[in-house]
Formats: structure tokens, sequence, C-alpha cells
């Protein structure tokens, strides 16, 4: 979604959605036009739990603060499982990588970023941008209940790491939790 809609659903200024985005609290995608976006999943989320900061406080503006800051002490929180630096393995290192993203990611995972997810599939498979085969399994783990999505994408078996070499679940978590997920920060 364009910045200036984003700012307007979660009710902050553009300028304050962009320090958002530039302190790395935010997540932004490249739209074909080459415009930075922040991605509709992100937005549902976060938009839901500014509408419970506002009901369930008397802190009725600046409510992203406390929000981004409880983002930023749970990405604190995530201990990847990364091998040592040097490591031989670097395969392992970037599956390890991958496995850190989406155990962060599946115990909030919703219905509404699956559904996004499901989208970009489908928008992957008109353009040919995913094998048949990882799409279906894909459309396979979309079927089923959230607590076996949850399940499946975040285990170190042959099959979870298959489903994470192409996943559509990209973008769904805070920028400080993919960072600390990923161990750039």
């Amino acid at each position: 979604m364009p910045r200036t809609s984003a700012a307007r659903l979660l009710g902050v200024s553009h300028t304050a959605l962009n320090h958002w985005i530039a302190s790395g609290d935010i997540p932004v995608v490249l739209s074909k036009q080459g415009r930075k976006e922040v991605p509709i999943s992100f937005l549902i989320t976060l938009q839901e739990q500014v509408a419970e900061q506002r009901s369930s406080s008397s802190r009725k503006l600046h409510t992203l603060e406390p929000i981004m800051a409880e983002a930023r002490q749970r990405a604190e929180r995530l201990r990847p499982p990364v091998p040592a630096a040097g490591s031989s393995q670097p395969h392992r290192a970037a599956e390890l990588r991958g496995l850190a993203y989406h155990r962060a990611l599946a115990p909030r995972l919703r219905r509404p970023m699956v559904d996004e997810a499901q989208r970009k599939l489908q928008r992957w498979q008109q353009e040919g941008k995913v094998d048949p085969q990882h799409a279906q399994a894909w459309e396979e783990v979309f079927a089923q209940p959230m607590p076996a999505i949850r399940k499946a994408i975040s285990a170190d078996d042959e099959r979870g790491r298959d489903l994470r070499q192409s996943s559509p679940l990209a973008g769904l978590l805070s920028e400080p939790e993919r960072r600390k997920a990923l161990r750039l920060s």
C-alpha cells in the first residue's frame, strides 16, 4: 500500500510513518513502479494493534510508540539458531536464517497474513516466478488450519526447508524482528 494511504489508515502523519520506516520499525517493499510501499498484511496487523491500543487505554494519540517499542523488545528476545561465524556450512546458515524468520513469524501468523501470502503465490504463478511443485506445496499448507500452518512453516525438516526456499510469507515480520531473526541488527 502506498505510504500516504498507509499513514492515513494508521491515523498518523506521512512524516511520522516515514520516521518509523527509516528507523526500521515498519518494513517496506518495492512496488512494480519502484516505489516504497508498506505490505498490506503488516498494515492490517498494525492497524488492529493501534485500534486495540486506542480502545484499551487512555492514550489516544501517539499509539504507535508503545507498539513499536514492544516489537523491538520481541526482536531482542529472539535467539536465531545461526551457526557461529566462519562456519563451514554456508548453505545451512542460510537455511537456519529462514527457519529463524519463520519461527519468529509462526506465533503471530493470522488468517489475513496467510490470505496475502496466497495472493502473492498466485501472482508468482501467473508470472512464472515459482516452480509449480513449490506452489502446490504452499497451497496444501495454506489449506490447513492455522496451527498446522504454523507447525509446517517452522519445522526443521526436509519439507519445511523445501517450503522456505520460496516463501510467500516474506515481509510479514516487523523490521526489528526480521533483522534480529536474520542477524542483521
